[in-house]
């Protein structure tokens, strides 16, 4: 069963979180990326939790809505700000001394990422889905055509008028980005429910005008690394994906998912859960 918990952090930083699964069991982070929330994870938690884990998956900043400091001011969103919330909440999850597994989409990936190479003792695993490592990525970016043409939203969520563009006609680029990705309706109700307002998906590109076109260097990874992607994710290309490879020095598996999108807990969440469970099993805490 998925509790719904608001964890405050400090005073104006209140993050809205789901858990399932016993306080002392080895914990399970699960952090979401752009276009969805928490609710991306809402079929990996209960089989998390049944397998004897404590999982929980929050709205990250800006996406909870106490815990969104002004969108306007873009260095409230830098990643060493995102990246210190996830680690916040696996201490007020009662964590701080015991290694974690750590599970990351899109953007959630990206602080996954930062976060295996900069702490890879805290990790006992890392699970990535649809986010390359930062290099094979910036790599692809550079020579690989499709990889740009994939990409060129980064560009466009930098213009002022965006969100009010990708909320108009209600929300009729969410809906169609997640029809065509295997998202079910009802998912993407969830996801609206946090994202829909203007106020949110403000927020939700900060994240990216924080970043601009500067990418944080991440060197090779020494964790244990699942890697998921499916081949029809409208956002990320093979060349990319493959290229991962390269930057883990540690037991990789790359998992491709034939004809799955860019948020496949939403679209294959048996097939997730099974890897994911299978990953953490082979890397306990």
């Amino acid at each position: 069963m998925i509790e719904h918990r608001r964890i405050e952090l400090r005073p104006g930083l209140v993050f809205d979180v789901s858990v399932a699964g016993a306080r002392d069991a080895p914990l399970v982070l699960l952090l979401h990326g752009f276009a969805v929330s928490r609710h991306l994870y809402d079929a990996q938690l209960p089989a998390l939790a049944a397998a004897g884990l404590l999982a929980a998956a929050p709205d990250q900043r800006g996406y909870s809505p106490d815990a969104r400091p002004d969108p306007a001011d873009v260095a409230n969103y830098d990643i060493e700000l995102l990246t210190g919330d996830a680690l916040a909440l696996v201490s007020a999850l009662g964590h701080a001394d015991r290694r974690f597994h750590l599970v990351g989409h899109d953007w959630g990936g990206s602080l996954a990422w930062d976060i295996a190479f900069r702490l890879p003792a805290r990790l006992a695993s890392l699970t990535m889905l649809s986010r390359p490592h930062p290099a094979a990525f910036a790599k692809a970016l550079k020579e690989d055509p499709d990889q740009a043409h994939r990409s060129r939203h980064h560009q466009a969520f930098q213009d002022a008028g965006a969100a009010a563009r990708l909320l108009a006609k209600d929300a009729e680029w969410v809906r169609l980005r997640h029809a065509a990705n295997g998202v079910p309706p009802a998912a993407t109700e969830k996801h609206l429910g946090v994202l829909g307002t203007p106020a949110a998906m403000e927020a939700a590109l900060a994240w990216y005008r924080a970043r601009g076109k500067v990418y944080r260097e991440v060197g090779p990874v020494r964790v244990p690394t699942l890697f998921v992607w499916g081949d029809a994710d409208d956002t990320l290309g093979r060349m990319a994906a493959e290229g991962t490879a390269r930057f883990v020095e540690a037991p990789y598996r790359f998992e491709v998912l034939p004809g799955g999108g860019h948020y496949a807990p939403d679209q294959m969440p048996e097939r997730v859960s099974a890897l994911l469970l299978d990953h953490i099993r082979q890397h306990p805490a």
